[in-house]
């Protein structure tokens, strides 16, 4: 496995990679209107090459393949941040979120936080989130619970 920073050529895989994911894996924890509402089948690539180019975004790739990524923001929000379907429990969410740490410690960051999802929750917790708070979140009129989380670095 290779870790990268983001190019815009990423864009469309990563957004298949996005929309794979909520489908396949957090579907089991979210009802299909939500994950529809989330991951709509229609994106807008203008609207996530903005948001990828704005953030410290590095990617997971193994043999040409986009299997991870993850978005730090340079206040410490890690925004967007997903591991290929096909390759969850894999070590690749360490690793991005091992880079996203370096990153956070050479901005003079001393603290990471995160909205997780329900099926995110438990890996943000193996790696040292504390949990300040459950919410749910507006989506295309649908509202999902998730979890402010964060981490002293």
């Amino acid at each position: 496995m290779k870790l990268r920073t983001y190019e815009i050529a990423d864009t469309k895989e990563i957004i298949k990679l996005f929309y794979d994911t909520v489908h396949e894996v957090n579907i089991h924890d979210y009802t299909q209107e939500e994950i529809d509402a989330w991951a709509p089948a229609n994106m807008d690539i203008d609207v996530w090459i903005k948001g990828l180019e704005s953030k410290f975004t590095y990617v997971a790739e193994e043999q040409g393949k986009i299997i991870g990524f993850g978005e730090l923001e340079v206040n410490g929000h890690i925004d967007r941040f997903y591991c290929h379907k096909d390759f969850q429990r894999k070590g690749i969410g360490n690793k991005i979120l091992e880079q996203l740490e370096s990153k956070t410690k050479t901005l003079g960051i001393e603290k990471l936080f995160t909205e997780a999802s329900i099926t995110a929750k438990p890996f943000f917790e193996s790696q040292n989130f504390i949990v300040i708070k459950q919410q749910k979140v507006e989506r295309r009129g649908q509202k999902l619970i998730n979890f402010v989380m964060e981490k002293s670095i």
